[in-house]
């Protein structure tokens, strides 16, 4: 075990000094050329007026989700296939147990009253 704490000693003592100078900023990571500058200025400039009109309308309408609200014992109609939905069912003995199954697209749906 000694062993193994002096090679992982050592690896980490040669590493550690060169993980150190590769994350010190250098002065090209901090001060881009002048043209480099202004390329990336002109490309703000030349979509700025998409991105301020399109902005706002993404943000009033949301991510488009709409919610109906159904009656209590009204059945709905699956639009898509559902797969692996967990669902209770009875076996042979009568007993509820629990399972998974795929809900295919235009099936119905109910809800079971407690006493059933």
């Amino acid at each position: 075990m000694k062993w193994l704490i002096a090679v992982l000693t050592a690896f980490f003592q040669a590493l550690l000094p060169w993980v150190a100078k590769q994350s010190r900023p250098t002065a090209q990571d901090a001060a881009p050329d002048q043209q480099t500058r202004d390329k990336l200025r002109a490309k703000v400039r030349k979509h700025f007026p998409v991105v301020a009109f399109v902005l706002p309308i993404l943000l009033i309408t949301g991510c488009g989700v709409r919610t109906v609200y159904v009656p209590h014992g009204t059945p709905v109609r699956l639009r898509e296939t559902i797969k692996d939905a967990k669902v209770w069912v009875k076996d042979a003995d009568g007993q509820v147990i629990a399972g998974e199954m795929n809900l295919p697209e235009g099936w119905y749906c109910l809800p079971v009253d407690d006493e059933e």
